[in-house]
């Protein structure tokens, strides 16, 4: 019977290429990593890597099979993270799944003061949704908001979806613009612009240009960067505009080291969620953050 151990040391194999890094992410010995990778081969009747220059590369055989199993592997170390038990039995783990954005905004800077085990997912909002119902999530935090029993939404923010731009961009010729009402001519002048983008969401940018504009955006944005994060960091060094959510860039346009260009003509507003399970055993915990969220705590 195979040995689900082969499997894991394979998909890690695959992932990183060596049997050392192999060993040292699954706290094993080499030997060890060779021996699973070995029995795996046997068992399947040939081989799943190649060695070239100490790198491990995967067979045609390797890939499919790699294929075939790392969902599974996946879901299964979702699962062994939910159960596993703590160091200390009395402190409790929560699993908080958000926009990486949310957290460094939000979150990050209360980390200290739980007195809980807390793992952060970053992943897209429809994930943590299907995270959530099977019980992986806990918590989560977003703007999506479905009909599910058991399922409780707490409203704790709102974001609307805005055009900023660096501090070197003529605002007050952009008002003008804006003041003659001229969707033409605005349309010009933002193709002329710089165009800064994130990588995880292209969703704000469409909604955006399409509810103002009653078009899809047909131009690239000519820089794309992690996270909207990224984004406001770009544009506090470089001359360019981004379609970015309010929030996200409050700090910097009060600093005075981006601008708030406009919030167009039709508003694009989300509320944002705390979702959570009711009848979770850390219902405790789980309000400790929803204190942080709703800025209760001192």
């Amino acid at each position: 019977m195979v040995n689900l151990e082969w499997f894991r040391s394979f998909k890690t194999i695959y992932e990183l290429g060596t049997l050392t890094a192999t060993a040292n992410k699954l706290f094993i010995s080499q030997p060890g990593v060779s021996l699973h990778l070995s029995s795996l081969e046997a068992y399947v009747g040939g081989k799943l890597f190649d060695r070239v220059s100490k790198k491990m590369i995967p067979t045609e055989k390797g890939k499919q099979l790699y294929n075939a199993i790392t969902d599974s592997i996946n879901n299964l170390t979702d699962i062994e993270q939910q159960f596993q038990r703590s160091k200390d039995d009395d402190i409790a783990t929560i699993t908080i799944g958000m926009c990486f954005e949310t957290f460094q905004t939000e979150l990050e800077q209360h980390l200290h003061r739980l007195n809980f085990n807390l793992v952060n997912r970053f992943s897209g909002y429809q994930s943590l949704l299907d995270e959530l119902k099977k019980g992986i999530n806990d918590v989560i935090i977003t703007p999506h908001k479905t009909d599910l029993k058991g399922i409780e939404y707490i409203p704790i923010m709102k974001e609307t979806i805005v055009l900023v731009g660096s501090k070197d961009i003529d605002k007050s010729a952009f008002e003008d613009i804006l003041k003659s009402n001229n969707k033409d001519n605005l349309i010009e002048h933002l193709l002329l612009q710089t165009w800064y983008g994130a990588s995880s969401d292209n969703e704000h940018f469409v909604r955006f240009w399409n509810s103002n504009f009653a078009s899809n955006p047909n131009f690239r944005q000519n820089y794309i960067v992690p996270n909207f994060i990224s984004i406001v960091n770009s544009l506090k060094y470089g001359t360019g505009v981004a379609i970015i959510p309010d929030f996200l860039g409050k700090e910097a346009i009060q600093k005075n080291e981006i601008q708030l260009l406009w919030k167009g003509d039709k508003k694009i507003c989300n509320q944002i969620y705390f979702a959570y399970r009711k009848n979770s055993v850390y219902i405790d915990q789980i309000m400790c953050l929803l204190d942080i969220f709703t800025k209760k705590q001192t």
